[in-house]
């Protein structure tokens, strides 16, 4: 099985990496290692591949129900609905070994971890989830778990998704992020010529500012695009029948 391992730098306790289509035995278009339960592909396959990435967790995943919303899994909330699927589109934990999982195939999973090691946070962050507020959401519940932490304090690393070169939007996702501010806007959204009403985003671009918007200045990854890289990933609007990999983080009680 293949592994992106994020280059940031956090405490040596705070273990994550990203799968890639390699590894597993899903068929085509799915090929190979699809973890996603939902992309209509065999659930039998989908479960073997789960089985493939697991010797290499601390534990099973949180797999979340994603429905590109904003609300945040914490281990409160958990405790809760235990045993139910958990519909999110982050999560945040300070409990060692409790592995967090996003699943994507264009849309930005985006890790974060707290600079001492005791807290850390995974979001699923495509433009209605980062337009929505999802990583404001995910930093709060972060801070609400580690009492004096202050976003100044916390890492992030953006995964693998779409590039600015592939976004292809339309106003209402430029209109979306209308309030972060015309500068950005007009970094953010480039016009395509010949073709009115349409932009390339940079979804990249948006959730950096952002998140320095909220106070966090250490901020890496972002330089990956899913839907010119068919080799190693995934990409729904390259491909619209495809499956999912995974962004995976946790805090281990072994360093």
């Amino acid at each position: 099985m293949n592994q992106i391992k994020p280059d940031w730098v956090v405490p040596p306790q705070i273990k994550s990496f990203c799968t890639t289509r390699h590894g597993g035995v899903s068929k085509a278009p799915f090929n190979t290692l699809n973890l996603g339960l939902n992309a209509g592909d065999d659930s039998v396959d989908v479960l073997h591949n789960r089985s493939i990435v697991r010797p290499h967790l601390p534990a099973e995943p949180l797999w979340l129900k994603q429905i590109h919303g904003v609300a945040v899994s914490t281990p409160g909330s958990r405790k809760v609905s235990s045993g139910k699927p958990f519909e999110a589109d982050a999560a945040v934990t300070n409990i060692a070994n409790e592995v967090l999982a996003i699943l994507t195939a264009d849309c930005m999973p985006i890790l974060f971890a707290s600079k001492g090691g005791d807290v850390i946070g995974a979001a699923h962050a495509g433009w209605r989830g980062l337009s929505g507020g999802v990583l404001e959401n995910t930093l709060q519940e972060m801070l609400a778990l580690s009492p004096g932490l202050s976003p100044k304090d916390i890492v992030v690393w953006m995964g693998p998704a779409i590039g600015p070169t592939a976004f292809e939007v339309g106003e209402d996702v430029m209109q979306a992020f209308a309030g972060q501010g015309s500068t950005i806007l007009s970094k953010a959204f480039t016009p395509i010529d010949g073709n009115s009403g349409k932009y390339l985003a940079n979804l990249y671009l948006l959730a950096r500012e952002r998140l320095r918007s909220l106070g966090v200045e250490e901020i890496d990854g972002g330089d990956f695009c899913t839907f010119n890289d068919s080799e190693r990933f995934f990409s729904y609007r390259r491909d619209k029948e495809t499956g999912r990999f995974a962004t995976l983080i946790w805090i281990s009680s072994e360093t």
